[in-house]
């Protein structure tokens, strides 16, 4: 009888842990992966992250290609074939979008029903690592606006933004205004100002964006004043009283961020996992330009110089 328990202890030993080995050794599924999704003629960028909970269930988040990241309560799987869906962000009523998808090599490939019902079709490759360096120098400081016209930035035909009295100003919701020149480690220095109620944001590499909001007096979360929105918080909220002349002064290298607000550091040294809502791709491992959000809320700009930083 003692060997017979004996037996049936070693083969419960064994099976917790080889489950816990497994969970250990993470399904392929698990990681960061920068998606590119095909709809209506436009190919738009996402991203999704899948992780394990426990030893058997796969949870995650999805970042689309506007909004905030979300969280995916479970990635069940059938097979070889996943799937996991995401509730409206801002459509009271509207369905939910859901995934479905599978490995394919070294990438994913999958579709997506969206809110109104059509499918679409979608490819994912992992996110790219990106280093990070202490041994930096410091390249020339580089003006990105003159103080008299839009030099140096794309201008499309329904533009809005303009020069007045030396300050770049979007007086109504518009267009977003994108940088000519690109940048990929960089010291950014802004000095702004919005109206009351307005919203606005700065795209680093344009991907990844700051908040630019009226929330003076908020609780510091992510989609306020001086968040990577939707995926960093800032540790205080520094916002100033609207009309007021605001600044930030951004570090970036690599993935990590440093941002100081109107003089303090609000995020030290943090990980940026994705691309925000509004990115303008997802081609992470590549130099991008700075963008200007301009299609919510009035906003103006008084500065706007970039150092940029490379390996010493």
């Amino acid at each position: 009888m003692n060997s017979i328990k004996s037996g049936l202890i070693f083969i419960l030993l064994f099976v917790l842990n080889f489950g816990a080995i497994k969970a250990q050794e993470g399904h392929p599924l698990e990681g960061k992966w920068n998606l590119t999704i095909t709809q209506e003629g436009k190919e738009l960028p996402a991203w999704l992250e899948i992780r394990h909970s426990g030893n058997n269930t796969l949870i995650g988040r999805f970042t689309y290609a506007f909004g905030s990241a979300r969280p995916i309560a479970e990635v069940k799987k059938y097979g070889d074939i996943f799937y996991f869906e995401i509730p409206p962000q801002w459509e009271p009523g509207a369905a939910n979008m859901e995934f479905e998808g599978k490995l394919v090599g070294n990438g994913l490939e999958g579709t997506m029903i969206y809110t109104d019902g059509k499918t679409y079709n979608w490819t994912a490759t992992k996110s790219p690592k990106l280093e990070y360096y202490t041994n930096t120098k410091m390249g020339k400081t580089i003006s990105l606006f003159n103080g008299k016209n839009l030099e140096g930035w794309k201008v499309v035909p329904e533009n809005q933004w303009e020069v007045v009295d030396g300050i770049l100003t979007s007086p109504k919701p518009g267009v977003n205004l994108i940088s000519e020149e690109k940048f990929k480690d960089f010291k950014l220095h802004a000095e702004f100002r919005y109206p009351e109620e307005s919203n606005s944001g700065l795209y680093l590499r344009g991907r990844y964006e700051i908040q630019i909001a009226d929330n003076m007096g908020f609780e510091p979360e992510s989609i306020y004043f001086g968040g990577i929105y939707g995926l960093l918080s800032p540790n205080e909220n520094v916002a100033m009283k609207a009309g007021e002349w605001q600044s930030f002064d951004v570090t970036l290298i690599g993935r990590r961020v440093t941002i100081v607000a109107n003089g303090k550091t609000i995020i030290s040294n943090q990980n940026i996992d994705s691309m925000t809502g509004g990115a303008l791709d997802n081609n992470e491992a590549e130099a991008g330009p700075i963008m200007i959000q301009g299609d919510h809320g009035t906003v103006e700009f008084r500065k706007l110089d970039i150092t940029p930083i490379t390996k010493g």
